[in-house]
């Protein structure tokens, strides 16, 4: 990671991580996408390298990562999907040129355009997102449990229960929270 910047949060599902890259929607929102070259950096850890990108591009990206948001969020508490979030959703996928390739250890691969352009990347992001939020995937699209976060997951945990986008950080906040608190209380039930 670069120096200075807040890390990435890395998950296994490219659309719900992509979202990820701003964080704490709801409270003190951190943005983990700051220039054109950290959404390089983001990109190159999902396998989808770019040779550069522009701020024009960074501001398609952040675009389709917000339309990601309010449509899995939709999709997350059953409401209707917004009409333009699915049509910059769409505008993404269809404007990337990348193709699944199958690797030698089979697994699937993302191979993007000969120009390994930034759009190229931003439209395996988008197809991504279309085939959770159509539930083409085994799992459930939900909402983090922390009110200051409220990032949309792919739950795809056995019982689909999962609370927490990021146990390690909102999980571990609420938990370290729900013990002050009951520190607190049993300090002034001794007292009392």
């Amino acid at each position: 990671m670069r120096a200075g910047f807040p890390d990435f949060r890395l998950g296994t599902v490219l659309a719900t991580s992509f979202t990820g890259t701003l964080s704490e929607r709801h409270g003190n929102a951190v943005e983990r996408i700051p220039t054109p070259q950290r959404l390089v950096d983001w990109l190159a850890l999902y396998g989808l390298a770019v040779d550069s990108c522009t701020p024009a591009q960074l501001d398609l990206a952040r675009e389709l990562r917000e339309s990601i948001h309010a449509a899995a969020t939709a999709a997350a508490i059953q409401d209707a999907l917004h009409a333009s979030a699915v049509q910059v959703i769409n505008d993404r996928s269809v404007q990337g040129r990348a193709a699944a390739v199958l690797t030698p250890e089979g697994e699937r691969r993302w191979q993007l355009g000969s120009a390994s352009r930034v759009e190229d990347a931003l439209g395996v992001i988008a197809a991504d997102a279309i085939s959770i939020i159509a539930g083409e995937r085994d799992g459930k699209l939900a909402l983090c449990a922390s009110p200051t976060c409220r990032a949309a997951f792919f739950d795809t945990s056995q019982s689909r229960t999962r609370k927490w986008c990021d146990m390690n950080t909102c999980g571990n906040r609420q938990k370290k929270a729900r013990f002050h608190a009951n520190q607190r209380k049993n300090t002034s039930s001794a007292v009392g």
